[in-house]
């Protein structure tokens, strides 16, 4: 018996490059509205992943979006993989604290765009995003409001964690908030699910992520076997800045930013953290030794509420083990005493203006190494020019 002939993908004519560009030029994307149906109103935001625009809907003007576009132009294998990550991840979540994915757009290729499709990802639309409002002098959260933002971020992450996402890159400008008070969770381009693996093998994702200033000291050691602690981190890094006004803890290099993190919650020992000393970085960072823990301290000035040290210190705790998670937050007397939790709304109908951190002057920085300009980034590219394939 003859064995049957394989057949290969390859054995197709193979295109010319005027045939492939006139083949996608034509092609319809049946899943995918036009991207002309909307209308760039004015850009919003910039990042190591692409522009965010307002933009309006053409059919019903009254209907604002945010339309974040995909980067295609290093991508030889199609559509980026973050990008598919984080489509597949928003349409897993549904909730009121989770920035909403409407839909997939894209503009056709054409001669103009090197005929290169290009794919827009549209959000509901939010007015303002949290460093953008605390960079603005003229507004002013009373304990009560700053409860209600604290209440609904932590609400965010228990869902997501519950739903087995971590969000990777949690800091003030990725925390929306409408005109009407409601805080939205956004930007998931890092994020990632998660599980606690089956064999008892450990997880062994990256540790390059997270902005330098929100990074919690596990990941800073190495640690690749994280979870939901490495958001508590950050959401603690900003419940500070409600009161700070801004970020607690800015360093310039990953050394420098543990040595800060130091100096506010204490020396990193295995005497308040067992099996720290099994971190990759441990031996290759230095360390600073008999800091007392002074978070309590530091912020009192700033927070003088005692509920707000309390949960906060809670928070900033180095051990990931002995971190609070989000319910352990949500019930944390904090948001259960006088004031109570109470509506963004009315504080926020004084200001017509939307706020978005990227709009904003840069925020002046209070700690003298700092150039105020200088923000991080998120450090999939940051670093010392690393680049990692985030996983």
């Amino acid at each position: 018996m003859q064995p049957r002939e394989k057949t290969h993908s390859h054995s197709h004519p193979v295109m010319t490059l005027k045939e492939k560009e006139k083949y996608i030029e034509n092609f319809k994307f049946p899943f995918c509205d036009d991207s002309a149906k909307y209308e760039k109103v004015a850009k919003i935001g910039q990042g190591t992943f692409g522009e965010v625009f307002k933009a309006k809907e053409k059919a019903n003007s009254k209907k604002l979006v945010a339309m974040k576009k995909v980067l295609m132009d290093n991508e030889k294998e199609g559509f980026p993989i973050t990008a598919l990550r984080e489509i597949r991840i928003l349409q897993r979540l549904k909730h009121e604290n989770v920035v909403n994915l409407i839909e997939i757009c894209h503009k056709r290729a054409s001669q103009q765009n090197k005929c290169l499709s290009t794919f827009y990802l549209i959000f509901e639309f939010c007015e303002h995003d949290l460093a953008g409002l605390l960079s603005n002098i003229n507004v002013k959260f009373n304990l009560g409001e700053i409860k209600k933002v604290m209440q609904q971020l932590l609400n965010g992450l228990y869902y997501i964690h519950s739903n087995k996402i971590l969000h990777r890159d949690m800091k003030a400008a990725n925390v929306l908030i409408t005109k009407n008070g409601v805080l939205k969770l956004a930007d998931f381009g890092l994020a990632r699910a998660f599980s606690a693996n089956k064999n008892g093998q450990p997880n062994r994702f990256t540790n390059r992520v997270v902005t330098l200033w929100y990074r919690p000291p596990e990941l800073l050691l190495g640690e690749r076997n994280y979870g939901p602690p490495v958001d508590l981190w950050g959401a603690g890094c900003i419940m500070a800045e409600m009161w700070t006004r801004s970020p607690i803890m800015q360093g310039n290099t990953e050394q420098q930013q543990l040595t800060l993190i130091s100096q506010l919650c204490g020396s990193i020992t295995p005497a308040v953290w067992p099996g720290v000393e099994n971190l990759e970085l441990y031996k290759q960072m230095e360390l600073p030794q008999q800091q007392k823990r002074k978070v309590k301290d530091r912020l009192k000035p700033y927070m003088k509420d005692a509920y707000a040290c309390d949960l906060l210190d809670k928070l900033l705790v180095l051990d990931p083990s002995k971190r609070a998670d989000a319910d352990t937050a949500l019930n944390h007397d904090f948001f259960w005493t006088d004031p109570m939790p109470c509506d963004l709304g009315k504080m926020l109908a004084q200001h017509s203006q939307s706020m978005f951190e990227f709009l904003a002057p840069p925020r002046r920085s209070r700690t003298h190494h700092t150039m105020a300009n200088q923000r991080p980034t998120t450090s999939a590219m940051q670093d010392s020019g690393y680049q990692d394939r985030v996983f």
